[in-house]
Parts: C-alpha cells; structure tokens; sequence
C-alpha cells in the first residue's frame, strides 16, 4: 500500500512538470495516468510485469521514470535465468531509444531530457539499470541468508539424530549390562532360594526361602520392564498396575517377615487420593524400609500415614539396631531419587537423626 502511493505521487508530479516533463493532458486524466501507476505499484510484490509494462508505456508516452524504476527492481529481485535478465535489460534499452525518439519528434523540453544520446543513457542506466542491479543483489543476498540458514537447520538436525543415536547405543549398553549383571544374579539368588526352600526340614527357614523367592521373581519382573524401556524407548511404557496405598500391607509384611518389627498407624479420615499420590507415598515407604534393612538390620520401626485436609504425610521413623547389621551396598542415590520424586508432584521430604539414635523419614504430599 505505501509503495502505490509513492509510486502514484511520484508519477503525478512527473508528469505535472515538478520532477520531469509536464505534458498538456487535462490534470484528471494526469492523476487517473498516475493512480494506474500506483495499482500496478501495489500489485507487485505478487507480481511484477503489469508495473513493467505500464512504467515502459509512461517512460515513451511521458518520459514518466518512477513506475519502470519500481519495476526494475523487482525483476531483478525475480528474475534468475541469465537469458530472462538479458531479455529484461534487451527491452528496457528498447524502451528507452523509443522514449528518446519522441523526445526528438515532440522537442521542447522533452527533447532537451530524453532525446539525445547522451540523455537517454543516462536515463537508461539511473531508471533501469541501477535498480535491475541492486534488485539482483539482494535476490542473491537472500538467496545467500537462506542457504545459509538451511544448512544451520540441517546441521541441528544431524547433531539431533546423532545425539538420539548415542542415547540409543548408551541405553543399549545399559541394558545388556543390567540382563548380563543384575538379571542373572538375581535369577541366580531365585535359583538357590526354591532350591533351599524344597530341601530344608524347617518350617520357618522354608518361609523365608519362599520370600525371598518371591521378592526375587517381583524383582525380575521389574527388571524386564526396565530393561524393555532402555530397549526400545519409543515404545509405550509397560501398563502393569502400579503400586498404591492398598498394596501397603503387603509390602509392610515382607519386611516383619526379613526380621523389622512394623507398627503402622493411619491418622486422620481415610480417603482416594489419586494414583499419583498413593503411588509416591507407595515408594516413599518401601525406599524408607530399604535402608531400615540396609542400616539398622533387625529393629523396630512405625510407619504412619496421616490424612490432613490437604496434604498426605508418610513418617517411617526405626529405633536404633538391637546389634549392627552386615553393611550391604549403596547406590548412593536412594533419597536423592526419592526426593526428587516427591518435590515432582510439589511434595517436600525431610531426613535425619533422631535422638534415641534411630532415624526419620517424613513425606509430605500435596494431595
């Protein structure tokens, strides 16, 4: 819009005698002359050969420069075959020997601007020559920007795959190092325990060797999940119902079966709290009796779930070991892992010390 009304004033003080020739043409049809000009000039950023042809007809008829310098510019900025260029530059030279030629027929002023060699040159070179060239270097200034783009986001494409391909390779590794490792420790373990389970005569030990088989299988089926994952990551996460609050009981046995004296107690009006919920104070408890076994050995502890009206707090708090358990390995990352679990669903843990000498554990969960 801006570029057909400078086009339009432009042309309408050409040819009223102010920035070229004036003509004798009643001052309506100068402006009707003029306003073409300015449509052709709007249109042309879609396309350019209608202000073409008008600005090459009012540069003969009225030696009128604007609308052919406007439409040199875009056909540099368009064209890109040598022989179109050539042709566009061939018909402009055209058009400016036939505006010199009724420069010399007509005389006068006209004569004086366009008819001799050395004007129609120089009107040539300034109205179609030199905006054909800087049309053309900015086509290939754009063209420049844009391959140069392109290659950047083919670049950050490549760099994307090769990183996916590294994280592929690495969960590979993973994965055959936890099935060669883990997987066949812990099949090994299962192995011993149904064996020591068939072959012994006491009742008691035979209960535990079944516990421990069954805690090695539920371990092996966590595994194969955990390992399909690392696998195959664009595959849907395993659908095999997770562990909540109704599962609690259950995981509180296996551990007064591995020797922990458990007392849980339940404050506050019982009530759904959403999968996510229970499913996190879920593995804050068992996180919580991992490392009762792994410190504290044969003790005593509570585990408390307290309902409050907007929040679910989960305390395990164990006494001091009755005598030192064997010290079992660390991955160093237990509570880490489980902290960074609870503050994902806006929760806060809190550890440490009591002063009887045991240890607390307290969740807190936005529920």
């Amino acid at each position: 819009m801006v570029l057909g009304v400078l086009v339009f004033g432009f042309s309408l003080a050409t040819l009223s005698g102010q920035m070229g020739v004036a003509t004798d043409l009643p001052f309506p049809l100068l402006v009707l002359i003029a306003a073409v000009a300015g449509a052709a000039a709007w249109f042309a950023p879609r396309a350019w050969w209608p202000l073409a042809a008008v600005g090459a007809l009012a540069h003969v008829g009225f030696a009128m420069w604007p609308p052919l310098l406007v439409a040199s510019y875009y056909a540099g900025t368009r064209l890109r075959e040598r022989r179109d260029i050539a042709a566009y530059a061939g018909m402009g030279a055209v058009t400016v020997a036939l505006s010199a030629g009724v420069g010399a027929l007509i005389g006068g002023q006209r004569e004086h601007l366009t008819g001799t060699l050395g004007n129609a040159t120089l009107m040539g070179a300034a109205g179609i020559g030199l905006p054909l060239v800087f049309g053309l270097w900015v086509r290939a200034r754009r063209d420049v920007l844009a391959a140069a783009q392109e290659r950047a986001e083919r670049l950050e494409r490549e760099q994307v795959m090769r990183a996916d391909q590294a994280r592929a390779q690495e969960r590979a590794r993973i994965a055959r190092e936890m099935h060669d490792v883990v997987a066949h420790r812990v099949s090994l373990m299962v192995m011993h325990a149904g064996a020591l389970e068939v072959g012994t005569s006491d009742s008691r030990t035979a209960q535990a060797a079944a516990l421990i088989g069954d805690i090695g299988r539920e371990a092996l089926t966590n595994l194969r999940d955990v390992l399909g994952v690392l696998r195959a990551p664009s595959l849907p996460a395993p659908r095999a119902p997770q562990p909540t609050l109704a599962d609690l009981d259950g995981l509180l046995d296996q551990s007064r079966a591995l020797g922990i004296a458990l007392t849980r107690h339940d404050e506050g009006e019982a009530r759904s709290l959403g999968p996510t919920v229970e499913r996190t104070a879920y593995r804050v408890v068992q996180e919580a009796l991992t490392n009762v076994h792994k410190h504290a050995g044969e003790t005593s502890a509570d585990v408390s779930i307290r309902f409050l009206p907007s929040s679910l707090e989960v305390v395990v708090a164990n006494q001091p070991p009755v005598r030192q358990a064997a010290p079992l390995p660390e991955s160093g990352w237990g509570l880490v892992g489980l902290r960074e679990r609870v503050e994902l669903v806006g929760g806060t843990l809190h550890t440490g010390h009591r002063e009887d000498g045991g240890f607390e554990l307290r969740a807190r969960i936005p529920a």
